[in-house]
């Protein structure tokens, strides 16, 4: 049951899929997979059919990596297809262009471990930030999330921001259904309308190291938009976690990653965890 989550026993370990869509990314997944955690039992690829060396590279750097072939295109449909793929108890999303820092990963777990449902990185909380965001895609995003927070009378501070993490048996309760860059903005909003327990954390978004965004300000502005909407009017889903509707705790101070032992061992409960 999702709401055990909240009374896992210290000894109880848990296992972790890292979930990389990937396109031509050869040159920056070196930077990227060294930093994964060496507690990270699964890192999953999904590589919508690179015509660079990113499969080889991925295979030299992190030798068990698993490769999934993309079958359709687009960021949303590949996370999908990693998810199915994944068989880790917890779900982290990680992008392969050195914007989201693995080494941040562990604080995802953290707060996982200590009962949240679902977790995800604010570039706008205390001790966060970015240096990879345009004006334009800043103030698009602002726009975004203060529609979000009138529309669903929650407290998001970043929406469109893709780190997150996840128990994996709440696959059926998000009932993903997007394919483009929007199925971040899908997950945020099926969490919330669950009443799961939502956590926000702070993050660090770096440039991109190398190549180009395949993010199209307009086109993928517009889809977000078009799925907020849906949401809204959408028929109410099953409370899961009896919390109020809207509910968003935030962890907001800088923490030191935890070791393997106390992200896989368990801390005390809501531990720094605001509403």
């Amino acid at each position: 049951m999702l709401t055990d989550k909240f009374s896992l026993a210290p000894s109880v370990s848990v296992t972790v899929s890292v979930i990389i869509p990937a396109l031509n990314e050869a040159q920056n997944l070196p930077f990227v997979l060294r930093r994964i955690p060496a507690w990270v039992g699964e890192v999953i690829l999904v590589d919508g059919h690179s015509t660079d060396d990113t499969v080889r590279v991925a295979r030299e750097v992190w030798p068990d990596i698993r490769i999934v072939t993309q079958d359709d295109c687009c960021k949303g449909a590949a996370l999908r297809q990693g998810f199915a793929a994944a068989t880790g108890d917890i779900i982290v999303m990680l992008d392969a262009d050195g914007s989201t820092d693995p080494s941040e990963m562990g604080m995802f777990i953290r707060l996982l471990r200590n009962g949240a449902h679902f977790v995800k990185g604010s570039r706008f909380l205390q001790g966060a930030g970015t240096a990879d965001i345009s004006p334009l895609r800043q103030w698009g995003n602002l726009g975004l999330t203060l529609l979000v927070r009138i529309l669903f009378g929650c407290s998001f501070s970043d929406l469109c921001y893709g780190y997150i993490a996840f128990w994996r048996d709440l696959l059926p309760v998000l009932d993903l259904d997007a394919d483009g860059f929007e199925i971040e903005t899908l997950m945020n909003l099926r969490a919330l309308r669950a009443r799961l327990k939502v956590v926000e954390v702070h993050s660090f978004e770096a440039r991109r190291l190398s190549g180009q965004s395949h993010l199209n300000t307009f086109r993928d502005g517009w889809r977000v938009l078009l799925t907020i909407l849906r949401e809204r009017f959408a028929p109410a889903r099953r409370n899961l976690a009896g919390l109020d509707d809207g509910e968003v705790w935030t962890f907001p101070q800088p923490i030191q990653a935890p070791t393997r032992n106390a992200v896989l061992g368990g801390m005390r409960s809501d531990a720094g965890m605001t509403r």
